[in-house]
């Protein structure tokens, strides 16, 4: 076991340690059992990594089961990006995938069960009539006066529900616990209730389905998981899941225990609002670089590996916090610096034009694809008389705190020559369409022979030989680093997350693979973009800055 004792522990693996000290258990067996109903996000890659890192350590077996207890919210497309995105981050599920729908047939037994042994009843009040009996925290809940039916009675009612012989919303089979409970979630939890929806995997077999919080607990009790992990919310539902297991017969009885889920600032994880923020067109799609998504993230260029690194850092516990923003990015960061190779882009470019360099020359120069690994390999990029810079890497004027170039002074060329600026043109508005400039020869990787000192290095590419680019620059979604705390969180979109710009790219880039990531240098980490950046067109998100300039 010493592979586990070497990873950080958590109060979850400090309990695995002594169930397994104690002969509780043999193998370890968990789940991740998403809802079909949305993409994964941030919160759920959390649990992904605990429960399938769990399984991998202890070497055990982990399942992925679909809950899929609501056809009207779920879809195919959603369970095929939940799948892809699990295998993305890394990990890989025990078997086939499975679905609480597999066992609807073992669900309507044990509801039939509960019925049986006066513990279940059919009622007829409306959803709203339901909700007005049911009290309220400081006020405890009504009986319907549907609860004493019969056994028979309520086995007769219940048949006539599977059977489609009652309307949505006309009838719902309740557990019979206790209204009177301090749990509101004890009384009287709706089991069953009618819907006549096609379910992606059974079809039109049923129009009855079981609400969530029976189907989860008999699932996992189906499947032998030995340490049911969830977040914090589902806390009182351990009560019902019990009193579920307590009153079936079934011989499993796995043991909750819950964790505090990943809120982090600047970003939403709630489902229904980031559903809101795809319907209304906010953004581009659940795989919309600025959304907290699983795909969101991999098609802006984070990688799993800093996925998993975030995940594993902030650790596990049961106390609610909120993550910064900056400790994501950190990681993303770490890797990608360590793995990315270098390119040069132009995001804001004008033009320099070389007056003393042939104009006939293409000159090759070998340039490293990373600083510190020069397993990477080397590329060719063309030096010509033309040129594009960043315009913010030329002033006119400018004290000597700024180290980019100047109007008659000189600066460095990333991987090239000396250049000094000469004179500029403008345009009738007055902006600065093209700078003169003249470059030393003899100072190609090399510093001045005469031992003037040149401080500054800029990045550059090729006129005539660059790639035109849309570069989409993402920021944080959100202004406010609680956003779904505010009353109305789509008055705290940041109206700046996107900013699109035209530049150039260095021929290297032609053929870029999507969500594969660069560092442009002295610009940022950036990847082409899966869904826009097909057929030689050319469309790069920044994954993140070379550094964190939103705590400065």
């Amino acid at each position: 076991m010493s592979d586990v004792e070497a990873r950080p522990t958590n109060f979850i693996r400090q309990i695995i340690d002594n169930d397994l000290a104690e002969g509780k258990y043999q193998t370890i067996q968990t789940r991740f059992p998403p809802e079909p109903n949305g993409y994964l996000h941030i919160g759920h890659a959390k649990a992904i990594c605990l429960n399938f890192g769990i399984a991998q350590d202890y070497r055990g077996k982990c399942n992925l089961r679909f809950d899929d207890t609501n056809p009207v919210k779920e879809d195919v497309e959603y369970v095929e990006s939940i799948k892809h995105d699990v295998q993305w981050l890394g990990f890989r599920w025990d078997g086939e995938v499975r679905y609480s729908s597999d066992y609807f047939e073992q669900l309507y037994h044990y509801a039939i069960e509960l019925i049986q042994k006066g513990l279940a009843y059919v009622d007829e009040l409306s959803a709203d009539e339901i909700r007005e009996h049911r009290g309220t925290l400081t006020q405890a809940g009504k009986n319907s006066p549907y609860r004493d039916r019969t056994i028979d009675e309520n086995l007769s009612l219940f048949n006539k529900m599977k059977n489609g012989e009652f309307a949505e919303g006309k009838a719902c089979l309740r557990a019979k616990i206790d209204m009177t409970s301090p749990f509101i979630v004890m009384r009287d939890p709706v089991l069953y209730r009618i819907k006549f929806a096609n379910h992606h995997q059974t079809g039109d077999a049923w129009c009855i389905y079981p609400m969530y919080d029976f189907t989860h607990c008999i699932s996992d009790a189906i499947e032998n998981i030995t340490h049911s992990l969830c977040t914090l919310e589902f806390q009182d539902n351990r009560r019902l899941y019990d009193w579920v297991l307590d009153n079936i017969t079934i011989s499993s009885r796995p043991h909750q225990y819950e964790f505090s889920r990943l809120n982090l600032e600047y970003a939403i994880t709630s489902k229904r609002k980031l559903n809101l923020l795809v319907a209304e067109k906010i953004v581009d799609g659940w795989d919309d670089p600025r959304m907290p998504t699983v795909s969101g993230m991999r098609r802006r260029g984070y990688s799993a590996a800093s996925i998993r690194e975030f995940c594993q850092r902030i650790g596990i516990t049961k106390q609610e916090n909120t993550v910064e923003m900056s400790a994501l990015e950190f990681c993303v960061r770490e890797d990608l610096n360590e793995n990315a190779p270098r390119a040069m882009a132009v995001i804001d470019p004008v033009k320099v034009i070389i007056e003393n360099f042939s104009e006939s020359l293409d000159e090759i120069l070998m340039m490293p694809n990373h600083p510190n690994r020069p397993e990477l390999g080397q590329r060719d990029v063309a030096f010509t008389r033309e040129l594009y810079i960043d315009r913010a890497d030329f002033r006119e004027e400018a004290n000597k705190n700024y180290k980019r170039l100047v109007l008659g002074k000189e600066v460095r060329l990333r991987n090239a020559y000396v250049i000094r600026a000469d004179r500029v043109e403008k345009d009738d508005e007055g902006k600065i369409k093209t700078i003169y400039c003249s470059y030393d020869p003899a100072t190609l990787n090399k510093n001045p022979e005469d031992g003037r000192k040149v401080k500054g290095v800029i990045h550059w590419v090729s006129a005539k030989f660059a790639l035109p680019a849309e570069i989409r620059l993402y920021d944080r979604l959100f202004n406010t680093p609680n956003p779904g705390a505010a009353d109305d969180f789509l008055a705290t979109i940041n109206p700046e997350s996107l900013l699109i710009k035209q530049g150039f790219v260095e021929p290297s880039l032609r053929d870029s693979k999507a969500e594969f990531s660069y560092q442009f240098e002295r610009e940022g980490y950036f990847c082409l973009d899966s869904k826009y950046g097909k057929d030689n067109n050319l469309v790069f998100n920044r994954t993140v800055g070379l550094r964190d300039s939103w705590s400065e």
